[in-house]
This record gives C-alpha cells, structure tokens and sequence, in this order.
C-alpha cells in the first residue's frame, strides 16, 4: 500500500537537502544564462530578448499572443523587447494571413544567427554538465525539472517538444 506522502516518503529529503537544491539551482542558472549575459550585454539586451528570440526560433511563425502565453509576461513588457528587436532588424513581425489582427513572429537571418550564438554556449554548457553527470542523471534531471512546472507550463513545453520532432 502506498504512503499518503508517497513522493516524500520516497526520497527522504530533509529541509537542508531541499535548501541545497534550491540553492544549486541558483547557481545553476546564473552559469547557465552568464554566457548569453555576455553576449547580449554588448547589444544593450537582456534576457528578455534571449527569451523572446529563442522562443521564435523555436517555433517560428508564433504569434504575440502565444508569445505573451510562454514568457508569463505583460503585453507592455513584450512589446518593448519586440519593437526594439524589429528596429534592430534581428525579428520580422508579419501580418496574420488568416486574421489580420495577428502579428506572425519571425527571425530574420542576422536575428537567427544570434540565437545560435546564444543557443550554441548553452548548449554546450549543458553538454559538459549531462557528460560529467551520465546517463541517468540527464534522465532524471529532465524529469525533475518537468515536475516542478506547473500543468499549463508543462503543456506548452510538451507541445514545443512535439513540435520540432
């Protein structure tokens, strides 16, 4: 019969644990964005433009609004990032073919090549991380991450995910 607490029952992780974890993501992260920090800094970007150019090039044609869904964003907020990377001629924003009101996000060629300079250094870091780990942990990190996402999150990634197979 399984336990009432079955996912903490499992692991038994003490409250230390669990801030160490927290902190390790922490740190994770700042290793993980500090090579596109870098990069973007001697543009004047942050890491919503990253965010915005990596979530184009993904899934290219997405609209504002799906935009706005995935970045949890204000639509003032996105606004400023894309008008700023449509001046800089890094996204091309076209109308939508079906309904007018729509605005279609696409990379231009200079904005693709700063989202694989971008992509190729987390890549890579991630690489060295899931080589050095193995495996199982890769396996397990994913699904780590997949369940701390809340249900709406999980099923945007999950339609990313089946979107460039």
């Amino acid at each position: 019969m399984q336990d009432s607490h079955s996912g903490e029952s499992l692991l038994f992780l003490t409250d230390e644990q669990l801030r160490q974890g927290i902190e390790a993501m922490f740190f994770a992260y700042r290793g993980f964005t500090a090579d596109p920090d870098r990069i973007l800094a001697g543009m004047a970007y942050g890491r919503a433009h990253h965010r915005a150019v990596h979530f184009i090039a993904r899934a290219p044609g997405t609209t504002v609004n799906n935009l706005l869904a995935i970045l949890g964003v204000t639509k003032q907020s996105l606004n400023r990032v894309l008008r700023t990377l449509v001046e800089d001629g890094l996204v091309e924003a076209k109308i939508g073919r079906t309904d007018k009101r729509e605005r279609n996000l696409f990379l231009t060629d200079e904005g693709a090549a700063l989202e694989r300079k971008l992509s190729d250094a987390q890549r890579a870091r991630m690489r060295r991380a899931f080589r050095d780990a193995g495996p199982e942990a890769v396996s397990g990190f994913r699904q780590v991450l997949e369940a701390m996402m809340d249900s709406d999150q999980r099923r945007r990634y999950q339609a990313l995910r089946e979107g460039s197979k």
